[in-house]
């Protein structure tokens, strides 16, 4: 906050820097004009979030009032508050910034930013407009307006600016009087693009042939490349599917499994085809009310059969039903209009207009759904639409081939059985003298034996007789050949996914009074909060025209929470810093003007995405160095200004991929099931099914991609959980970003990252047979880093190699043992593998490799 001396200090500095600008704006700076202030966007929040309590429609101190244009220019007890085109001599500035605690405003409250005193300084210099549509007798937030494409702000250095995104942040920085940093190296700018589109570090020839490159547009080949890969949806899938709530298994704590795989793959593919975000929300939210709907935006569909299901004992159906619902609004209120709907749920949202009326309309759009859960006896399952995936005649053909080989061992095995225990009576009398004979009976017989016949249950006895009747070869032999047939058909088995459909029969929905299910008030229609833009529907609105009207051009909200997400990924932050509420308690966006420029592009591109990253990550606010200097340090910590490149930690699958892909022993392979990669023993507990337990796969499926991992909510991927991936048991728009000792101990300790390390060395040695420990120690480098290394770095990297060369030599059983562990090639030194390993164990652990820079 600025006090008046502090404005005077302010602008004594302001001068000197003015008028020694030579060395950093150039001689005619003073020329820079701030950019044109918007009265509804710009000073209307400030004064909602700051002066309504008291100068509004329920209270007038002073009686002043800022919600009404006529009253406002009026005054109050003091006179006339501004004067226009004279901040100096106007009354609200003095107000605002007095250094008398008694006098200041707003009262008993902290001060406002030295930002927002700023906007309202020149918002009155600029003639203090208030336009007459602005005036609705109530502030609205800023957020509930449409966005306008604003003009390009005119700006100093003009050189600078490589698309529009460079002029509204340079005009900011202009304004604080900062300079942009200059633009990052090539290396580490490549690394940067490419984390950022694919999700994978640059190999060796990508980095050397970009190097080579000096056309003028080789960045943007690179970027072009990248968005044109098949990696781009793998890694572009993963905020999305966090918003989704996506998982493989149920939640709760039974927490089966669910068949939701294809709608994964249906995200990376729309991602890939770059399908219109407008398209791509229709299709997700009713993509089966579609005319025709065809089988991809059906499984488009199953986004709001993401939900968790409770299938545990005792649990109400009707109240799983209705919690799912209530998911659905929720999720949908925070991935498309950044609000925080789930407060009206229970009584009229206390910050934004949303009453609770507003929530049960929305709540009727998915109130028509199908039940989720099926009760049988005691039972529950988790049940709803599904569809079944097509598949190839091959599998077909074969599935039905074992059925029937499984039906005719079955039949044989019946006949086997009615056939052998006809002596079981006889058996069970002889069993004692084979036992003292030397025959072993397991002690749960031998118990069930001491008791007589009509004493045992019906578990007893089934027990009982399968041992009998596997004492003879025939029947283990078809026992153990139909068990076998049974797995195999189950491997087969036709694959399903889940999705939405309507009830023939609509629900009646009503308020639920405190948000209770079981106290229901009056009855609502479908509908759409009263604050945003008019909703027009058919004459039975259902989820289809909810979503038509989400992506409609009059949505205030959706195009700017949505570039605001697509902003935050590349720079770690968005303009609005709390990308789940653009409410009245959200962040102010950092840069309003650029927000809603970014917003009104994106639709009038045809909201396509791939466009909009494009032009983010040719943008030279994208290019620059991310290296902070003292001065950024002290005057923009934390980047809100944008003054240096993005410089953050990767996603947890990103770590893992990032680690595979450096040792060579990333697969390729895309979409279907999820697999299970080696994780520590003993994480996953056998709760509930005995479907739940992780089954480590083979093959190259240990080494794909994170997003196809299985994903259990009660039990995340582990080293995931240790990198903040959230558990997906509800929408997330915004991971958390920690740094605790466990991840370390992740990245040197963890089944992946150590095989990871072992594939590091033995690619260090068998793709560089004849070069020198220097050269090798170069090439890890820069395929972990995507540089060269520094001399030192160099110095110590060959220094360890070196240290535990010797000390492998000395003790080669300690080597050997680690190529066997590793199945490393027989044909190379063992004592060299180990030591390299030791090297890549420390180069996967160094940040700038977990690191976007």
């Amino acid at each position: 906050m600025f006090t008046s001396n502090g404005l005077r200090r302010f602008a004594v500095l302001l001068t000197v820097a003015l008028s020694i600008g030579g060395q950093a704006w150039g001689d005619d700076a003073a020329t820079v004009q701030p950019p044109r202030i918007d009265f509804a966007r710009d000073v209307q929040p400030i004064f909602a979030e700051h002066c309504l309590a008291c100068h509004g429609e329920k209270v007038q101190e002073a009686e002043f009032r800022v919600d009404d244009k006529q009253l406002f220019l009026r005054g109050g007890d003091s006179g006339k508050v501004i004067e226009p085109g004279q901040s100096g001599e106007s009354l609200l500035l003095a107000r605002i910034v007095s250094d008398d605690q008694g006098d200041r405003m707003p009262l008993d409250a902290d001060p406002l930013t030295d930002e927002q005193v700023a906007t309202i300084r020149t918002w009155i210099d600029q003639g203090g407009d208030w336009p007459d549509d602005a005036d609705a007798g109530t502030i609205r937030h800023w957020a509930f307006e449409k966005p306008i494409r604003p003009e390009l702000p005119s700006v100093h250095h003009q050189d600078w600016p490589r698309n529009p995104i460079d002029a509204f942040v340079l005009a900011k920085l202009e304004a604080n009087n900062l300079l942009p940093s200059a633009a990052a190296s090539k290396e580490k700018l490549l690394r940067r693009v490419s984390l950022d589109l694919i999700g994978l570090p640059p190999t060796i020839a990508e980095i050397d042939a970009f190097l080579a490159d000096d056309s003028p547009d080789a960045y943007e080949k690179v970027v072009d490349r990248l968005l044109a890969s098949p990696q781009y949806g793998e890694r572009w899938a993963l905020p999305w599917l966090d918003a989704a709530r996506f998982a493989d298994s149920n939640g709760y704590q039974r927490d089966g499994r669910r068949e939701a795989w294809s709608y994964r793959d249906w995200v990376i593919r729309a991602l890939n085809d770059n399908m219109p975000f407008d398209q791509f929300t229709i299709e997700q939210i009713a993509g089966d009310l579609l005319p025709e709907a065809t089988l991809p935006q059906r499984i488009a569909s199953g986004f709001h059969r993401n939900t968790m299901a409770n299938v545990e004992a005792g649990t109400d159906v009707e109240e799983q039903r209705v919690l799912s619902v209530f998911d659905r609004v929720n999720t949908t209120g925070t991935v498309w209009l950044g609000l925080t709907v789930q407060c009206a749920q229970c009584h009229d949202h206390k910050y934004d207009p949303i009453s609770q009326a507003d929530y049960y309309r929305l709540f009727a759009f998915f109130n028509n759904t199908e039940p989720e859960i099926e009760v049988d006896n005691r039972n529950r399952d988790f049940v709803g639409p599904k569809m079944e995936l097509p598949e190839p005649q091959q599998k077909t053909a074969q599935r039905r081939l074992i059925e029937a080989e499984w039906k005719a061992a079955n039949e044989s095995l019946k006949v086997l059985k009615s056939q052998l225990v006809k002596n079981l009576a006889a058996w069970e009398t002889d069993l004692p003298h084979l036992a003292a004979g030397g025959k072993k009976i397991p002690q749960n017989i031998r118990e069930i034996l001491n008791q007589a016949a009509d004493k045992r249950d019906s578990k007893q006895q089934k027990e009982l007789t399968e041992f009998y009747l596997r004492q003879f070869a025939s029947y283990q032999k078809l026992a153990d050949r139909q068990q076998e047939l049974k797995s195999r058909s189950e491997e087969l088995a036709v694959e399903t996914t889940l999705v939405m459909a309507e009830q023939d029969q609509p629900r009646m929905t009503h308020v639920f009074n405190r948000g209770d299910f079981l106290n229901p008030g009056e009855a609502v229609q479908p509908g759409t909060p009263s604050v945003l833009h008019p909703f027009t529907a058919s004459a039975e609105p259902n989820r289809l025209d909810l979503a038509r009207w989400l992506v409609d051009q009059d949505n205030p909200l959706v195009a700017r929470v949505t570039v605001n997400r697509f902003w935050a990924e590349f720079f770690g932050q968005g303009l609005v810093n709390t990308p789940e509420d653009f409410g009245t308690q959200g962040s102010r966006p950092s840069h309003p003007q650029l927000l809603d420029w970014l917003a009104t592009e994106f639709v009038n591109s045809g909201w396509n995405v791939k466009a909009l990253h494009r032009l983010i990550a040719t943008s030279a606010t994208y290019r620059q160095a991310s290296k902070i200097t003292s001065l950024l340090l002290e005057q923009d910590p934390y980047n809100r200004l944008f003054a240096r490149g993005p410089r953050f930690r990767m996603r947890a699958e990103l770590i893992r991929d990032n680690a595979l892909a450096v040792s060579g022993l990333l697969s390729d392979k895309m979409h279907g099931p999820p697999v299970f990669p080696r994780q520590p023993e003993g994480i996953w507990n056998h709760i509930g099914r005995t479907s739940n337990l992780w089954k480590t796969s083979t093959g190259e499926d240990l080494y794909r991609r994170g997003v196809y991992v299985y994903w259990r909510r009660t039990v995340p991927y582990p080293s995931f959980v240790n990198f903040d991936a959230p558990s997906r048991e509800a929408c997330v728009v915004q991971r958390s970003r920690s740094n605790t000792p466990l991840q370390a101990l992740t990245l040197m300790n963890d089944p992946v990252f150590v095989e990871a390390a072992a594939a590091l060395s033995q690619r260090v040695l068998t793709e560089n047979p004849e070069a020198s420990p220097t050269q090798r120690v170069d090439v890890a480098f820069r395929l972990a880093t995507g540089r060269r290394p520094h001399a030192a770095e160099t110095a110590i990297l060959t220094e360890r190699y070196e240290r535990e060369l010797a000390r492998y030599q000395q003790d080669t059983a300690a080597a050997e043992k680690m190529v066997d562990t590793w199945n490393a090639d027989e044909n190379i030194d063992p004592a060299e593998f180990a030591a390299w390993l030791h090297v890549a164990n420390i180069l996967l652990n160094l940040d700038e490799v977990i690191t976007k820079g």
